[in-house]
């Protein structure tokens, strides 16, 4: 019964992007688990392995918690429902050494295996590259650390808060030092693990296609501090050009004026002015004939050089109005421009909706799950939400029974000896 249960999914996915892919994650948090999101998005067969009784350290994170009915407890934080959908869920403890045989016998029938253990954990328990490689030469296996696999850090654990301090980017975030609340802030999502997530799902399926060319697999050492640094690149590639360090600039732009965050007669809309034709337009918005004849503003490098003159002029003017009258005559002048919404705004945004933004799935355990969509648009293969962030454990017996063939006696047995 397993067996067909698997084949009629395998079967319903065969159009998926990704439909020949099984990954095999032993990662938790956020980085791994966003990178296989992706792929589950794009109908990968993603197995989800946690801890008997434990799981995914995010499930307790919480709140907030997943609404459920009034028969229901809560059970999983909102936090690892948003990285975790359409992956189903085994427990094995990998401590054990029938644990580590089961996570082999999964990995020999993967093409992709994926953790974020510290460098040198899954060695002692036989489950690191080598090993795994020795059981399965093709496999395509992603390690995920702080610090990469290598180099004098190597062995640090960290945070997403750690990364995004070390490498630069709360240097350039946040209000200018010396204003009202300057000093150094972080990004208000998660984002070095996010971008690390992103660029493993990038490596992961250039791999899968290196592989498809030349039949080998390989080691993908991933690092949340070289993501970080690479996200920064045009103000590295500008510190390497000038040899000038970027500084905190709060929502200005270094190298574009009017370009930010300005007041309006009931609050604040942003102008994002890219070129001096769009310049040229917002001034006459403006009814601001005398900035636009002024030589000091009519060019980008310009209106740079003199943009604390400039912005007292434009906020001086910004203030006369209110914010939606602003952005109906902005928006039909072209000139770039948009609200900075609350969350509960954007999803009320007529664009938001008709993209179809959120998804929605209810659990068997009744818990509803309301989510962002992925991002992508493919034609042919469009990403799909099948399943819903699983509950710790609920497809255990299925894949344990479906694709390694234990029956019934093996599965009581490894139950009661708590390897799953």
């Amino acid at each position: 019964m397993l067996d067909n249960m698997l084949n009629q999914m395998m079967s319903q996915a065969g159009d998926k992007a990704l439909s020949n892919i099984r990954v095999l994650d032993l990662s938790r948090i956020l980085a791994g688990p966003w990178c296989t999101q992706n792929l589950a998005d794009l109908g990968a067969d993603v197995i989800k392995v946690e801890r008997p009784g434990v799981g995914d350290d995010t499930r307790v994170w919480g709140p907030p918690w997943l609404p459920v009915s009034d028969e229901t407890d809560a059970t999983d934080s909102s936090y690892y429902a948003a990285a975790n959908r359409g992956k189903r869920s085994v427990t094995v403890d990998i401590t054990t050494e029938q644990g580590q045989l089961l996570i082999k016998r999964l990995a020999m029938m993967s093409d992709v295996f994926i953790e974020n253990f510290k460098v040198g954990n899954l060695k002692k328990y036989g489950l690191d590259y080598e090993s795994i490689r020795r059981e399965n030469p093709s496999i395509i296996y992603c390690s995920i650390t702080g610090f990469g696999q290598d180099g004098p850090y190597s062995h640090r654990p960290g945070y997403d808060f750690v990364f995004q301090g070390m490498g630069g980017m709360m240097s350039i975030t946040g209000e200018k030092d010396g204003s009202p609340g300057g000093g150094p802030q972080k990004v208000g999502i998660a984002l070095a693990d996010i971008i690390t997530g992103m660029y493993s799902t990038i490596a992961i399926l250039a791999a899968v296609n290196h592989r498809a060319k030349s039949g080998e697999g390989q080691y993908i050492d991933m690092s949340l501090l070289d993501s970080v640094v690479a996200l920064g690149s045009n103000q590295i590639t500008g510190y390497f050009a000038s040899g000038k360090v970027p500084v905190r600039m709060g929502n200005a732009h270094m190298s574009l004026v009017p370009y930010g965050v300005y007041p309006t007669h009931d609050g604040h809309i942003i102008i994002a002015v890219g070129n001096d034709d769009q310049w040229q337009r917002y001034c006459v918005v403006m009814a601001r004939d005398d900035l636009a004849a002024d030589p000091d503003f009519a060019k980008v490098t310009g209106r740079i050089v003199n943009r604390e003159r400039l912005d007292v002029a434009l906020k001086a003017t910004m203030q006369t109005r209110d914010s939606a009258t602003w952005l109906d005559l902005l928006e039909k002048s072209g000139v770039p421009c948009g609200p900075i919404n609350t969350y509960d705004q954007v999803f009320d945004n007529e664009q938001v909706k008709h993209r179809e933004l959120r998804v929605d799935y209810e659990r068997e355990d009744g818990a509803r799950v309301s989510a962002a969509a992925s991002p992508l648009r493919l034609t042919a293969t469009p990403p799909t939400y099948d399943l819903p962030p699983p509950m710790i454990g609920q497809h255990t017996d299925e894949i344990l029974g479906g694709l390694l063939g234990l029956n019934d006696q093996e599965l009581t047995a490894l139950r009661n000896a708590a390897v799953i």
